[in-house]
Formats: structure tokens, C-alpha cells, sequence
């Protein structure tokens, strides 16, 4: 593939927030004459972690910069619905914001492509009484019953229409993945077991497809089930693209995807910089830069025509508080990852990975990027890419997956933390001050799990509380300072609410430790 004899100074084009320019650096990343991904774009989960519209614009300035020609906008509860304003939360932009941002977008040469969830990761929708008729199951609510056919063709109508009208997009992205009910309620167990599984997901889904291309748009999707399920393939209209997402595992996990291109379907991919495991206090680096470094390669060679890089806020599962009858009273998420604010380095490194014939060395771009980036010299590079590439091991069950105790992992994050506070950018500080807060509340989480195993120990007795009190107590103080930091990084990035909610969810366990073992106890 040639490329264009003039490089693009991709630029940290992060705007003005609130009056205060941001620091700027520019790097330059030949762009691909011929880039076979006519869409290269990125995705926006907006299920938690609001981003206040400065941000989003923002965001959008610097993926223009890198290359980007295309966002896909998970609004979820957070778009304005017109006729449907149940489903909106008190986060919702206004219909002029989103109006507003489109535009914003279009005039960078982005195309704004929203995603409408029509059959899984629907909690957000079922949760209301207005919607319950559509329930697949009464307690499990994150997927609606696919054979209510005219009940769920009557609301998505309105919801595409709805999403058409704000966005000129030739697209919109209808979702369709982990759809894990499937064939669950008795009549869905019934086709299941006369037409098989792919049948009953293709009948939907075309169903929903054929209100998207009413409108005049082609329909995007997921490809995990139909690839799971694709006796049915055939029968899917030809306008719908499937993208294939892998976040590092092997190709055709979820199914023979040459066999899907054979007949004719056609593939985007998309990588991840965010994704299982990661959470508020693990962020798997060397994952994510690897799934770049392999994924794209592949999906050259494979003929997607796009490719859109996701990234998700949290996992898509719920925790339910119910009443009577199963009636949803409240839901919160389950895994909060850390905000996209952070991870600008992993954006840069999928500008690089695309815009590049060659594949993308992490380690290389790494100290490429800190020297750049933050002024640091080559060693300096090295230490951050150690830094970041230390284990994202998790603790299951109040013990370590590999290490051979709680303590030897603090003790390498501890290290990490020293290393990290030893280099001293030059340029581009608050973004490196992500880093340094990532391990120190990785760090702090540890020393948590330290107190909480000898809680959990055998040998765990009335005479023990005091000192796992006093050590929970101290870890409460040392709270207050990281909180306020996560904060000021994030305080033009997230609502105030939003920002207090994400701190009081990282501290949670350890505030309900502290409870149990003081007590509370009050006339």
C-alpha cells in the first residue's frame, strides 16, 4: 500500500474547555493513499460516563486529527427520544446538543452513525412499566421477546425514525449482539425447537433491518450471533454489514466468518481499548495494544471494508434492586472502567496501526509516544512501557489468579508507582497524571484486598476487628486525596454527579467493610 508523500501532524487537538486551551504536540503519522477501510472510525458507549458536549467535541477534534472519518454514537439513555422520553435519564443531552453536535462532526469529516439497541443490552429500556409487555423474561431483563412482532416493530420504527431525524448518517448501527435469551420464553422455545435458533434471530432482526432501509439507511450490526447461528444468513438483506468484533482472542471465535463472506455479507471489524477485564483499578495496556497490533493486519487481510475501534464504559450487565414481582426499583452496572479520558495513548496508536502498511510495534510506539508526547528521554520510554505492561491480574474469589499472594502483587504495583512517580514530563501533563492515579488506586485497591482477605480468613475473630478497622480506616483517609484527583482530571470530561457516583462505586466495599465491622447503630 503507498502512502502520501505529505504527512498529517496529528495533533492532541483537544480545543479550549471552560477558556483553558490544552497542551498541544504534534506527531506525524503518514496517512494511506489507499486505505482499503473506507469507514475507519470509533465508538462512543455512553451507557455510563456522560460526556458533558465540550468533551465530546473535543474528542472529536482529535479523531478528525488522527484520521477518523466516522463516530458511532451509543447514546443509549442518554439521547433525547422524542415520543419515547421514558427511556431518557437525567443525563440526556437536548435534542438541539445532539443537532448540534452532528453538525459539529460533519463539518470535520466525521459521519455520525447512532446505535440503536433493538434486541439484547435493552435494561435500559425494559426497565420501565411503559415497555414490560415486551419482556423475553419478567426478572432477566436485558433482551425482548423477538416474536411480539408488531408491539417491538411499532417501537423501533419510532426509535430509528427518531435517530434519522438527528442524524444524516447513511447508517444506523441496530446492535444485535450477546443476545444470551434467545429461545428462552415458551413461544420463542417453541420456533426454537421447529426452525432452530438462527431462525428466530435472523426473522428479527431482518424485521428490523427492513424498518432501517424504509428509512433510507443501510443497517449495521453485530455478527456474534448470526455467526454463532448462521443457518439462516441468507435470508438477511443484503444492504446489512456485520462487524466482527475481537478484543484479542483467536479468529472465527464465534464463527466461520469466510463462510458469511462467501454468500456475499459484508464485514467491518472492531478492536477495543477498552473491554473485559478492565475496570477502575485494572487496565489491561498490552491487551489492547496488542488486539491492534493483530486485529488490524487481519482485517486487511480479511476484506472488511471498515473497521471502528470500541470502548466500552462498563460491561453491559446490571445489578437489580427488585420489589414485589420482579418490578425494577433501581439498576447499576457491573464494572466501571475508567473514563476515556485516559487513553488518549491508545488512540494514537490506532491512528498509527491504520494509517500504517506496517504492522504496529507497542513497545516501540510506547517509547516513540513518551518521547513525543511527554518529553521524555529513551529510557524514560522504556520505564513507562514497563510501567504500563506490568500484570493486570485479578483477584478471584479473595485470591490471586497467579501470584502467590495479595502481597507480592502490592509490592510489584508499588515499584510500578515508584517508577511512575520518577519521570517528570515536560509537556502533556495531565494526561500522564492518568497514569499515576490508574496505579495508585490500583495500589490502594490491593491493600483493600489485603484487609478484607484477613477478614475473610478462618482464623478471623472478635479480637481481630480493631486492626483490619484501623487499617480500613487509614485506606478511607488516603480516599479522600484520590477522589479529589480523579475529579480535577475529570472535572470538564463527566458531569459533577457522575464523577461523585464513579467515586462513591470504587469505594463502595470498602465503605460497607468499615460499616460492618464499627457498626451503625443509631437512636
Amino acid at each position: 500500500m503507498s502512502l502520501s508523500v505529505t504527512a498529517v501532524a496529528l495533533t492532541m487537538l483537544a480545543g479550549c474547555r471552560n477558556g483553558h486551551p490544552q497542551e498541544q504536540q504534534a506527531e506525524l503519522i503518514p496517512l494511506m493513499e489507499d486505505n482499503q477501510f473506507t469507514v475507519r472510525g470509533f465508538h462512543v458507549d455512553l451507557r455510563i460516563q456522560v460526556m458533558t458536549m465540550d468533551a465530546l467535541k473535543a474528542l472529536a477534534d482529535e479523531l478528525a486529527a488522527f484520521g477518523m472519518n466516522t463516530l458511532v454514537m451509543e447514546w443509549e439513555a442518554s439521547y433525547p427520544y422524542q415520543n419515547n422520553t421514558t427511556i431518557s435519564n437525567e443525563l440526556a443531552y437536548t435534542r438541539e446538543e445532539v443537532r448540534s453536535f452532528v453538525d459539529y462532526c460533519e463539518a470535520l469529516g466525521i459521519d455520525v452513525i447512532p446505535l440503536q439497541q433493538c434486541f439484547g443490552h435493552v435494561e435500559y429500556i425494559l426497565r420501565h412499566d411503559r415497555y414490560s409487555e415486551l419482556k423475553e423474561d419478567r426478572k432477566e431483563i436485558s433482551q425482548l421477546c423477538p416474536l411480539k412482532e408488531e408491539a417491538d416493530s411499532l417501537l423501533f420504527a419510532d426509535l430509528f425514525a427518531d435517530m434519522a431525524s438527528l442524524h444524516r448518517s447513511d447508517y444506523i448501527h441496530i446492535g444485535g449482539d450477546e443476545t444470551h435469551l434467545l429461545g428462552h420464553c415458551p413461544a420463542c422455545s417453541l420456533k426454537v425447537a421447529t426452525e432452530g435458533k438462527s431462525k428466530l434471530f435472523v426473522d428479527y432482526m431482518k424485521m428490523m433491518c427492513d424498518i432501517v432501509i424504509s428509512l433510507g439507511k443501510r443497517p449495521v450490526m453485530w455478527a456474534d450471533i448470526l455467526l454463532k447461528y448462521p443457518e439462516a444468513a441468507s435470508e438477511m438483506p443484503e444492504e446489512t454489514i456485520f462487524i466482527d468484533w475481537n478484543y484479542g482472542w483467536k479468529t472465527n471465535y464465534f464463527g466461520d466468518i469466510a463462510a458469511l463472506q462467501d454468500q456475499g455479507l459484508e464485514f467491518w471489524g472492531s478492536p477495543s481499548v477498552r473491554s473485559h477485564p478492565d475496570n477502575s483499578y485494572v487496565t489491561c495496556w498490552e491487551k489492547h495494544f496488542n488486539n491492534q497490533r493483530d486485529f488490524i493486519p487481519y482485517s486487511r487481510e480479511a476484506g472488511y471494508t471498515g473497521i471502528v475501534m470500541t470502548s466500552w464504559s462498563t460491561s453491559g450487565l446490571y445489578g437489580f434492586t427488585w420489589d414485589v414481582n420482579y418490578e425494577v426499583t433501581d439498576m447499576e452496572q457491573v464494572r466501571n472502567t475508567w473514563p476515556l479520558s485516559g487513553f488518549r495513548i491508545l488512540l494514537a496508536s490506532y491512528a498509527k496501526a491504520l494509517n500504517s502498511p506496517d504492522t504496529l510495534d507497542p513497545h516501540a510506539f510506547v517509547v516513540r509516544y513518551a518521547q513525543e508526547r511527554f518529553g521524555l528521554t529513551e529510557p524514560e520510554g522504556e520505564l513507562l512501557w514497563e510501567t504500563l505492561t506490568i500484570s493486570p491480574e485479578l483477584i478471584v474469589n479473595g485470591k490471586p489468579a497467579t501470584s502467590p499472594s495479595i502481597a507480592a502483587m502490592r509490592e510489584t504495583v508499588e515499584d510500578a508507582v515508584a517508577n511512575m512517580k520518577s519521570l517528570k514530563p515536560l509537556s502533556n501533563k495531565e494526561e500522564f497524571e492518568h497514569f499515576r492515579l490508574m496505579l495508585d488506586i490500583r495500589l490502594h485497591y490491593l491493600k483493600f484486598k489485603e484487609a478484607e482477605a484477613r477478614f475473610n480468613s478462618p482464623g478471623f475473630s472478635i479480637d481481630d476487628r480493631e486492626s483490619v478497622v484501623a487499617d480500613l480506616e487509614e485506606l478511607m483517609a488516603e480516599t479522600k486525596d484520590l477522589d479529589r484527583r480523579f475529579a480535577k482530571l475529570n472535572r470538564d470530561y463527566l458531569y459533577e454527579t457522575e464523577i461523585e457516583q464513579q467515586n462513591v462505586i470504587r469505594n463502595r466495599k470498602l465503605m460497607l467493610l468499615h460499616s460492618r465491622l464499627t457498626g451503625n447503630r443509631t437512636q
